[in-house]
């Protein structure tokens, strides 16, 4: 029987013995996220849209953090519809600052609205965010999901995802640095880093070969 003694590295068994990749292991909510959402490939420019927003409110805080106020940070931005939230004014800074259910960090605030604005102009030039993002996906979107230190220390990026976080800001964006692409690239299954043995690996492999690729307008 599987514990946390003889599970492989990197991994947790459940009560059912269901091997996941031990980060979300803390509550049954961030392992339905794991199962359920990352590293699925994802085409909805409101999901692209609203990973890349939430991953920037992430820095410096961990994603459970986020993923448990996801709700309220969907109620705040108006789900995330980058055309409302890119008419948002200083009004709506002040009113979000005062938002106990969401990061009350100014600066994040107001690159969420910037960045609503940005994502606007790369629709109008790509025809959708999912065509702009999926350019950046790896020669080998299937990694070895072996163990390295960079992946158990939990920073990771990738030659991608420092092409992807330069020309963002070339284009305006803000909070989107490497790290951060790296995790909306493994999110949003343009990588998948489930590792070996983990339940999900398989699924997200066979979602990724049934997915059809964006392409530009």
């Amino acid at each position: 029987m599987l514990d946390e003694t003889t599970a492989p590295a990197g991994l947790f068994a459940d009560d059912s013995q269901t091997l996941r990749c031990v980060w979300c292991r803390a509550t049954p909510h961030y392992q339905h996220y794991h199962d359920h959402e990352w590293g699925l490939p994802a085409s909805s420019d409101t999901r692209l849209f609203e990973k890349i927003c939430l991953e920037g409110f992430q820095a410096g805080l961990s994603w459970l953090t986020i993923l448990n106020k996801r709700e309220a940070f969907r109620a705040a931005f108006a789900g995330f519809d980058m055309d409302k939230v890119a008419k948002f004014d200083e009004s709506d800074v002040k009113r979000l600052v005062l938002d106990a259910g969401i990061v009350r960090h100014r600066g994040k605030i107001a690159s969420t609205i910037n960045n609503a604005q940005r994502a606007q102009e790369l629709r109008k030039e790509f025809g959708s965010l999912a065509a702009y993002f999926w350019q950046f996906e790896p020669a080998s979107a299937s990694r070895p999901g072996t163990i390295t230190q960079q992946t158990l220390s939990g920073v990771t990026t990738s030659p991608e995802s420092i092409a992807l976080s330069k020309d963002l800001r070339k284009r305006g964006w803000s909070f989107v640095g490497p790290t951060t692409m790296y995790a909306l690239m493994q999110a949003m299954g343009l990588v998948n880093d489930h590792l070996e043995g983990c339940a999900a690996r398989d699924r997200a492999l066979a979602a990724r070969a049934m997915f059809k690729l964006p392409v530009k307008a």
